[in-house]
């Protein structure tokens, strides 16, 4: 008689916005295997106003967080260490047999290093994932959670040669596919549903979308400066939709820029419902998100990511995207023959099929 095998605590990060819709079905999943996983909820409050955060929870179906850090805003070292500070206290006291963090944000590097130095367990959602720039603090953060996980599930198969090449061992590497397909494809037939386009009165495939949030574009002053030219060149000819984060707007008020009359608009951040209502349907995005790079390749959406490389070399492989300087000429050069292209996409990259959470959970179970 075979002996059952015993349940799994398993303790989940998320910090900031880009690791709700990674967490979300992992959760959900395990949640649908009671007698497997018992599950806990860490919010480090990296980000943590409503559009930011809270929506999300909501909008993606996230339990409500067992423990809230409350870490805030800071410099990469000071977030770091907040985190880590806060952390330590709420792992010994749940005490789970695995940490799952996912991404490269501050906060999953932050809790690993917690981890790592306790002797906890980590597996990490996203490994693997390179730019080859380490410039990018996501970039270091990569780097090191890679280092000192147990358990690494990657999106796609460049992610298993980086690290073998890394020196991981083979075992602890998995391809799984790409997590956050799961959540699109859960909630694409609502975003459908969503209003959003007639309540900014744009039409289907009409509208570009804009989305940038990078030190290098967002905290230059000459690129954003750049960027705004170029986004409002294309307005002339297409509306533009910028949902704009918080601290972009601050850098944007900074500028003084006046911006032409056209149909540039900028607008609130988006809940993802909406959000990915208004990526399902554009004509063109405008990115230096990595998700979004992600997101449109499996929407079959044309996307220009305005960086010099990207950590997802798939979405330019086997997806919709490619890369542009953040110079005004360049975006709307690229734009317009964007614009004009070809409206096929390509075949989606293996395992990007909605069923990434189901693989992780049975990985977990059969170590």
């Amino acid at each position: 008689m075979t002996a059952k095998r015993a349940m799994l605590k398993i303790m989940h990060i998320v910090g900031a916005r880009p690791n709700f819709p990674k967490v979300a079905p992992i959760m959900s999943e395990m949640a649908r295997r009671p007698e497997q996983f018992q599950q806990v909820l860490v919010h480090t409050g990296q980000h943590y106003d409503y559009n930011m955060s809270q929506v999300f929870f909501e909008q993606l179906e996230i339990p409500t967080p067992d423990e809230f850090l409350n870490v805030g805003s800071g410099s990469h070292a000071a977030q770091t260490a907040a985190v880590m500070t806060a952390f330590e206290p709420v792992l010994a006291k749940h005490r789970p047999d695995w940490v799952m963090v996912v991404g490269d944000v501050n906060s999953t590097l932050a809790c690993a290093l917690v981890c790592s130095k306790l002797g906890v367990r980590i597996a990490h959602v996203e490994a693997g994932l390179r730019s080859g720039d380490r410039t990018m603090p996501e970039e270091i953060n990569r780097l090191l959670t890679d280092q000192i996980s147990d358990l690494l599930f990657t999106p796609s198969k460049d992610g298993n040669a980086n690290l073998l090449r890394e020196g991981v061992e083979s075992q602890k590497i998995h391809c799984v596919g790409n997590v956050m397909i799961d959540t699109l494809v859960k909630l694409l037939p609502k975003a459908q549903q969503r209003p959003i386009l007639s309540r900014l009165g744009l039409e289907p495939r009409e509208h570009v979308l804009v989305t940038l949030h990078r030190p290098s574009n967002v905290d230059d002053a000459g690129a954003l400066r750049e960027i705004l030219q170029a986004m409002a060149e294309i307005s002339r000819r297409r509306s533009v939709v910028f949902p704009v984060h918080p601290r972009t707007r601050k850098q944007i008020v900074g500028l003084a820029m006046a911006l032409p009359n056209t149909t540039l608009r900028l607008i609130e951040p988006l809940g993802y419902l909406d959000f990915l209502a208004l990526m399902n349907t554009a004509a063109l995005v405008i990115t230096d998100s990595g998700g979004v790079q992600e997101e449109t390749t499996y929407l079959g959406i044309p996307c220009l990511t305005v960086r010099p490389n990207t950590e997802r070399p798939i979405t330019l492989t086997s997806g919709t995207n490619r890369l542009v300087a953040s110079r005004c000429a360049r975006i709307v050069e690229a734009a317009a023959e964007s614009l004009r292209g070809s409206k096929s996409s390509p075949p989606r990259p293996e395992y990007w099929d909605g069923q990434t959470a189901g693989r992780i959970a049975d990985v977990m179970m059969g170590l």
